[in-house]
């Protein structure tokens, strides 16, 4: 009884390819004629019961995040519907809280699902573990985030060049002591983003430029680890302005956290630009905000169309080696970084 593996022998291409060209897949006009006329040489008739079992795949693409609270993400699974919806596909919005527990639930109903593919940012960039869906044949494509050692398709930003480009223009300001209340240990994106802080403070110290003697060291005294939301951020600060030194400005390393940040800036009876303000993401209502807020602006929309397009183009069938797309960021100033007074 002649196989596909025959055919596939035959014609000079993979089992993938063969499987492809009987299931109306994306491949070039050369190989599927090739593939054709092998099959037709071999007399080979596919199992249409057996087939259809397999491609038995529902017509749903699964996203997953970790806080659709967050403007970020939803203007990104604004922008994963809005490609999805160009083709016959459905987008299931999944929502982890940044909880594992949570993510690997809506992992295997994914699997249960047979769903045609899914887009995540990882809760944790160590034990997001998305090689079930792999095994299955489910394409991946990781957004924002890179689950570690995972091989999928990603669409990340310039995280670090995006945190140096804030403390830079801090710096620039006139602001020194300089904060920075970043995400959690171990998020690929609170990690990068420190990572760009830092970099821009060693790079300004190294010039000569530093901290006067005996005042605190910026790169050990003044960064927070928080947990990418507002009550984050509001905690990491007012633990910052207790310091005997507090910060005269600070990087807020997702735009949650700043908008806690500010919170807590006020609270304490003070205010930008007189202690400086840099968010990392836009805040939807910052332009109705005086003194407008300086944001390191993310192309967040364009992140989900982008993932959306790759994992279209996977579902597909499309062979083509792994793609890791980077978005450059912008800095976007306003009145909160106009230099300290």
């Amino acid at each position: 009884m002649t196989t596909i593996n025959d055919v596939a022998e035959a014609a000079g291409v993979s089992p993938a390819t063969v499987s492809r060209v009987l299931n109306g897949g994306r491949v070039t006009p050369e190989r599927a004629e090739r593939v054709r006329r092998a099959a037709a040489e071999l007399g080979f008739a596919p199992n249409r019961v057996a087939r259809s079992l397999r491609m038995r795949r529902s017509s749903l693409v699964g996203l997953i995040i970790p806080d659709i609270e967050n403007p970020f993400f939803t203007a990104l699974a604004r922008g994963v519907e809005d490609a999805a919806q160009r083709t016959s596909f459905s987008v299931v919005l999944c929502n982890t809280d940044g909880d594992l527990d949570k993510e690997r639930r809506y992992l295997d109903i994914a699997i249960a699902e047979r769903m045609a593919g899914v887009i995540v940012a990882a809760a944790s960039r160590g034990r997001t573990d998305v090689s079930a869906l792999q095994s299955r044949g489910i394409p991946v494509v990781a957004v924002d985030r890179r689950p570690r050692g995972a091989g999928v398709d990603a669409v990340l930003v310039d995280n670090e060049e995006g945190g140096a480009a804030a403390t830079a223009h801090l710096l620039a300001r006139g602001y020194r002591r300089i904060a920075c209340i970043t995400g959690p240990r171990g998020a690929s994106t609170a990690e990068e983003r420190l990572a760009g802080h830092r970099r821009a403070l060693r790079e300004f110290l190294d010039d000569g430029a530093g901290a006067p003697a005996g005042e605190v060291n910026p790169l050990r005294d003044y960064t927070r680890h928080a947990d990418f939301k507002a009550e984050g951020g509001h905690r990491a600060m007012v633990d910052l302005l207790a310091l005997p030194q507090p910060p005269d400005a600070v990087f807020a390393a997702n735009n949650l956290m700043a908008v806690g940040a500010l919170q807590a800036v006020r609270e304490a009876g003070l205010h930008p630009p007189r202690i400086g303000v840099v968010s990392f993401g836009e805040v939807p209502w910052a332009p109705l905000v005086r003194p407008g807020l300086t944001t390191v602006q993310v192309p967040s929309y364009e992140l989900g169309w982008t993932a959306a397009g790759l994992l279209l183009d996977r579902i597909a069938g499309q062979e083509r080696p792994l793609r890791t797309v980077v978005l450059r960021s912008s800095l976007q100033v306003g009145q909160t970084t106009a230099g300290p007074m």
